[in-house]
């Protein structure tokens, strides 16, 4: 089976040599990158299966690295990306949370710990793309259940797509009942964290 890739985005460069070392002794293919610039356009040149970043960076801070990402390529949405980084207090990680970071881990590395949310972060990431191909919505679910996601109501939806409300709601129904949820807002969830729409 193929080694899952991480990206290591730190500029510091002994805790990018220890990190890429401990990683790949536990059988990861690693790579690294010496700023959120590099790292930046490593991500968009070659997806890698999940991010480790570093915050405190010159040039482009690593929540600058999250939020242009999300700017220019909604599509890696899903790759997990996880902040490295010596700063604990409150703020900065709920800020790195609001970004969308889904994992927070501070600086020194306890590299068993980090082994274990890599593993869980990656596992769920599979779970979803295998997900998402066991379940099929029609071209009208996905484009009702992605108007939802964007707030729309079903009236609103129905002009946009040129239907009736009732057909619409009978979309969404279908959706909800395929993903097997029972309300429109875990419907909405459930496809966006499996990759079948892009709110």
């Amino acid at each position: 089976m193929e080694a899952n890739k991480i990206l290591c985005i730190e500029d510091d460069e002994e805790t990018s040599s220890l990190l890429v070392e401990e990683l790949v002794d536990r059988g990861f293919d690693v790579c690294a990158a010496a700023d959120g610039q590099e790292g930046l356009a490593a991500i968009l040149r070659e997806r890698p299966d999940l991010v480790l970043c570093d915050i405190s960076m010159p040039g482009m801070s690593g929540f600058e690295v999250l939020d242009r990402l999300k700017a220019l390529a909604p599509r890696f949405l899903g790759m997990p990306f996880i902040f490295l980084t010596a700063l604990t207090d409150r703020e900065n990680e709920l800020r790195g949370r609001r970004l969308g970071a889904d994992d927070y881990v501070c600086k020194p590395v306890d590299f068993d710990l980090l082994h274990e949310i890599i593993r869980a972060r990656l596992a769920r990431d599979r779970r979803a793309e295998i997900w998402a191909n066991l379940v099929e919505l029609s071209e009208r679910e996905i484009e009702a259940l992605t108007w939802s996601a964007r707030g729309k109501t079903s009236a609103e939806i129905a002009l946009i797509l040129d239907l009736s409300k009732r057909t619409v709601d009978f979309h969404i129904d279908n959706a909800r009942l395929k993903l097997g949820v029972s309300t429109r807002i875990e419907a909405v969830l459930t496809a966006a964290a499996a990759g079948i729409i892009s709110p």
